[in-house]
């Protein structure tokens, strides 16, 4: 089950959710930045409600901007770091250009000194153990492109 959306758009923001990112990538691109992903996968079995990501990027009134990862049928839990995976709950893995910049233990990150330019910022879901979480062999990731304006 994919699914696109744009909601929220604000100039400068593509905001795509969905569990492949590799669906809004061109070929070229999914397979340049897969490298980047070293994780085992947890599939969600049959018949378990999949957890979704939805990624919403407000601008900072001051600088930056502010990512907002909104979830259902998971739960963030940085307390249960390391232990028993579940499919249920865990943490996020943030790749900014392809490139894991963080662990997410929660619904909101600060993102600072973006260089002007276009970047592409993807949420993973992960389960406790780091396993990437995925659904009919795809993660459950969603993905936004992010415009950094030259400053003048």
């Amino acid at each position: 089950m994919t699914t696109s959306m744009i909601s929220n758009a604000k100039p400068g923001l593509d905001h795509h959710a969905h569990e492949a990112p590799e669906m809004t990538k061109s070929p070229a691109q999914a397979s340049s930045e897969s490298h980047e992903h070293h994780h085992k996968t947890l599939a969600i079995p049959a018949g378990q409600p999949v957890p979704t990501i939805k990624l919403v990027v407000h601008p900072d009134a001051m600088q930056g901007w502010n990512l907002e990862v909104q979830v259902t049928n998971f739960r963030f839990a940085p307390e249960q770091i390391n232990q028993n995976s579940l499919t249920t709950e865990g943490h996020a893995h943030l790749y900014i250009d392809g490139k894991k910049v963080t662990r997410l233990y929660g619904s909101w990150y600060y993102l600072t000194h973006l260089a002007p330019g276009q970047h592409h910022i993807t949420v993973t879901l992960n389960a406790n153990g780091h396993e990437e979480l995925t659904h009919q062999g795809q993660p459950i990731a969603a993905s936004v492109t992010v415009q950094v304006p030259v400053k003048r």
